[in-house]
C-alpha cells in the first residue's frame, strides 16, 4: 500500500532562491512531500519573464520549475520584509537561498546570524563559484560554467568547434547536488539535532559532470578531445546511419557485439581480432563504423531497433522531444503531469514504492504562512 504523505512530509521549506538551480531543487523536496513556502522579490523570479511562451504573463520556463509550492513577494531590503522572513525561518527546517555572497549578511539575515538563532535550521545555498577562492563570489550562469569547466571542449562533432549541451545541465545538476545535501543534513540532524550549512556551486557540479574525460585524463594525461555523439572509450556507442532514420547504437560488452553483429548479418565481423574485444574496437572504431553502417544501410531503422532490443542490444530511435514526452513508455512512467488550470510538467523521475511524488500545488498557488501539520502531513492545501 502507499501512504498519502511523501517521504519528507512534515518538512518545511522555505525557497527564496530564484532561476532554476535553488526553484529546482525546492520542486524536487515538493515533490516528495515537503511543505514549500518560495518567497519571491516584488517584481517575481527573473525567470517569469524567459520566454515565450507564456500563460497569463508568466513564463513555461518558470512553470516548469515551481510547482508543488505556495508563493508570495516580500521585500528583503526593508526592514518589514526581513521581519516577515524571520517569522517564517523560526518554522522552517530547510532554507534554500542563491544570493550573490554577502547580500542577506549586508541585510544582517546571512547565515551566521540565522544560524546562532536557529541552530536546527538547513541552509542551503546554490552559488555559482563558493564564498571565496581565485572565482569566490562571482557570478556563475549554466553556459558560461559550461564554458569554463571544460564541458563545451568535449561536446560537439569532432570537426566542429565546442558546443554548448543543449540543456541547462550544469544548472540542473546543481540543484539535484543541492537536494543530496539537504538530505544528508536533514539526516544528520536527526543525529545531532543541528543544522548545517549546505552549498551546491556550479562549478564543482560542472566539473564532477567530467567522467569519463577527467578520469581518462587523470590515468594518462592525453587532452580529451570531442567524439560527437561516439563515446570516447567503447565502441559502437554511436549514432549510426540506417536505410531509413538513424538509430543510436549503445554496446557495453562483447556479448551485445556478437548480438549486434548476428542482428545486421555480420557474424563472421565479432570474431575479427580487429573487433573482437571492446579495446579493439574503441581504437578501430573508424573501420568499424564504416562496415556497420554499410550493413545497416538496408535495414529500416525503426524496426531495426526493435530487433535490437529484442536481441538484448541497447538501441534507441532518435526521437524529437515531442516524441519523447509523447511516447506510450513515458505515460507509462507517469513522466508527465497535469493538473487542475491547464498545467503540464515532466513528473518526478524517482519512484518510492510507500510514499510516491505527489503533486498538490500548481504553479503560482499563493501562500503566506507554512501549512498547519495535520494539513501538511495530509497534503492539503
Amino acid at each position: 500500500m502507499t501512504s498519502p504523505q511523501g517521504a519528507l512530509a512534515g518538512i518545511r521549506v522555505l525557497d527564496i532562491s530564484r532561476i532554476l538551480g535553488g526553484p529546482y531543487c525546492g520542486q524536487i523536496l515538493g515533490d516528495h512531500g515537503a511543505d514549500v513556502l518560495k518567497v519571491e522579490p516584488p517584481q517575481g523570479d527573473d525567470t517569469r519573464t524567459w520566454g515565450p511562451p507564456f500563460k497569463d504573463g508568466v513564463a513555461s520556463y518558470y512553470h516548469g520549475l515551481n510547482r508543488n509550492k505556495r508563493v508570495q513577494h516580500l521585500d528583503f531590503s526593508t526592514e518589514e520584509g526581513r521581519e516577515a522572513l524571520l517569522a517564517l525561518v523560526a518554522e522552517a527546517d530547510v532554507l534554500i537561498e542563491n544570493f550573490k555572497t554577502g547580500t542577506m549578511e549586508r541585510w544582517g539575515i546571512g547565515y551566521e546570524a540565522l544560524s546562532a538563532r536557529f541552530p536546527r535550521l538547513v541552509w542551503c545555498r546554490v552559488s555559482g563559484f563558493g564564498a571565496d577562492g581565485p572565482l569566490g563570489a562571482l557570478p556563475g550562469y549554466d553556459a558560461a560554467v559550461q564554458a569554463m569547466t571544460g564541458i563545451m571542449s568535449i561536446n560537439g562533432e569532432a570537426d566542429g568547434g565546442p558546443l554548448r549541451v543543449g540543456l541547462p545541465v550544469v544548472d540542473m545538476v546543481t540543484g539535484l547536488n543541492a537536494v543530496i545535501g539537504v538530505l544528508l543534513a536533514l539526516q544528520e540532524r536527526n543525529r545531532s539535532g543541528r543544522g548545517q550549512f549546505v552549498e551546491a556551486a556550479l562549478y564543482d557540479s560542472g566539473l564532477s559532470l567530467l567522467h569519463p574525460h577527467a578520469a581518462n585524463w587523470f590515468m594518462d594525461g592525453t587532452e580529451p578531445r570531442r567524439t560527437g555523439n561516439a563515446h570516447p572509450n567503447i565502441y559502437p556507442y554511436d549514432a549510426l546511419a540506417t536505410g531509413t532514420d538513424p538509430v543510436f547504437v549503445a554496446v557495453g560488452n562483447d556479448r551485445q557485439f556478437a548480438s549486434l553483429c548476428r542482428c545486421i548479418g555480420l557474424p563472421a565481423l565479432a570474431d575479427d581480432p580487429l573487433y573482437r574485444t571492446a579495446g579493439a574496437r574503441s581504437v578501430h572504431r573508424a573501420g568499424l563504423k564504416q562496415q556497420l553502417e554499410a550493413a545497416m544501410a538496408t535495414f529500416d531503422g525503426r524496426a531495426l531497433v526493435e530487433q535490437l532490443m529484442a536481441a538484448g542490444v541497447p538501441a534507441a530511435p532518435v526521437l524529437p522531444v515531442d516524441a519523447a514526452l509523447e511516447h506510450p513508455h513515458t505515460a507509462h512512467r507517469e513522466m508527465v503531469v497535469e493538473m487542475e488550470g491547464g498545467y503540464r510538467g515532466i513528473g518526478a523521475p524517482v519512484k518510492l514504492s510507500r510514499t510516491p511524488a505527489s503533486y498538490r500545488h500548481a504553479p503560482l498557488t499563493p501562500g503566506e504562512r507554512f501549512l498547519p501539520e495535520s494539513a501538511a502531513d495530509a497534503g492539503g492545501s
